[in-house]
């Protein structure tokens, strides 16, 4: 049995509209500038307030962001135009993996127990996933505990556990727990990132993707390059 780790937010969901508009609210929220889109896209995958604390600084008030984050994207998942939909292929790659006897699936993820609970709800994923490792659950990407911990509950080893993310903070978490680290291009973070924080392959689609999750699988020697 192997485990195969997804983060989420990049990765699974593509949520960069919703929350580009959730931090740009909260800022506005505690009469504080903003930070660019694409400053606040980078932090994707860090616990809340961790990731307040890049933003706006060590010294800032970042639990308050955070809860001032929540309260926006509370407010705007309820407009259709925030929709997060899956990438392209996600959801089949998801249904081709849970079908099989030789592999558990799991999500390791910045996103709260909350909201991981509300992706599950609306894609029909009940059932599907044998570890949820969110950040009310574990210290922040890019610590390795989230991945330790799904280890450790499913009794399954590092050289039997692969790790997918969109960011730097998944690949040195993936490093650090010893696990292989796969990156996707499509996220929020520049490819050459991912690459100098330990990507062992980085991937253009699910399409590719999915040979490399075969022949993790098959329990191959080397894996595609």
């Amino acid at each position: 049995m192997k485990l195969i780790l997804f983060d989420v937010d990049g990765t699974l969901v593509d949520s960069q509209n919703i929350i580009a508009a959730s931090v740009h609210g909260a800022f506005l929220a505690l009469g504080m500038t903003p930070p660019s889109r694409e400053k606040s896209l980078s932090i994707v995958g860090l616990s809340l307030v961790e990731a307040f604390k890049v933003l706006a600084g060590p010294d800032s008030p970042a639990e308050d962001l955070a809860q001032a984050y929540k309260d926006a994207y509370n407010v705007l998942r309820l407009d259709p135009a925030n929709d997060a939909p899956l990438f392209s292929g996600a959801g089949e790659c998801i249904e081709r993996l849970r079908g099989r006897d030789d592999v558990l699936l799991g999500l390791a993820t910045g996103k709260s127990r909350r909201g991981v609970s509300m992706l599950i709800e609306r894609h029909g994923w009940e059932g599907v996933f044998s570890t949820i490792q969110t950040a009310d659950d574990a210290p922040s990407k890019p610590h390795p505990a989230m991945i330790l911990q799904a280890m450790e509950e499913l009794g399954i080893g590092q050289d039997k556990t692969l790790m997918i993310g969109d960011s730097s903070y998944d690949m040195a978490m993936a490093r650090s727990a010893g696990v292989l680290p796969i990156g996707v291009s499509w996220g929020f973070q520049p490819v050459d990132v991912l690459r100098e924080t330990g990507a062992r392959h980085i991937v253009d689609s699910y399409a590719e993707l999915e040979p490399i999750l075969q022949a993790f699988l098959s329990e191959l020697s080397h894996l595609p390059a």
